[in-house]
């Protein structure tokens, strides 16, 4: 299950790219807009900037803009950094699969179907995706 720390972090970087195409947007700004406590999203944006999905910039018009273009980010990235790995099962979660049963395991195929559709959903959607065009009434 992904959590409103993920969540709100996609919430973040599209509002920084329908928003920040001209200067850092303040957080304050961001959180009034998606109705997001401002103290959440400080702890939620610091990941982000430690993760490089987002510059920040302090003083006077200071705030946060994207590091790329919103088509170079995938959803998935985000997740990750926000919420770790996204496997549905600890044995898939590790980098290498230790678990005793895995010769035997008669799940262990179906599970790591499952989590190859779940990653390939999220690493081909892009951000841009998300996107609302400037032209959009919505």
């Amino acid at each position: 299950m992904v959590s409103t720390k993920g969540r709100y972090a996609i919430r973040v970087m599209i509002d920084l790219a329908e928003n920040g195409k001209d200067r850092p947007i303040p957080l304050k700004e961001i959180a009034a807009r998606q109705g997001i406590s401002l103290k959440y999203l400080e702890i939620i944006v610091k990941e982000m900037v430690g993760g490089g999905l987002v510059i920040g910039t302090s003083g006077k018009g200071g705030g946060y803009r994207l590091c790329r273009a919103p088509e170079e980010y995938n959803i998935g990235e985000i997740l990750e950094l926000m919420e770790g790995s996204l496997s549905s099962v600890a044995c898939l979660a590790a980098e290498k699969n230790e678990c005793p049963r895995q010769a035997v395991c008669q799940t262990l195929p179906m599970w790591t179907e499952y989590d190859r559709m779940v990653h390939d959903f999220f690493f081909n959607k892009k951000l841009s995706d998300l996107v609302r065009s400037s032209g959009s009434n919505e």
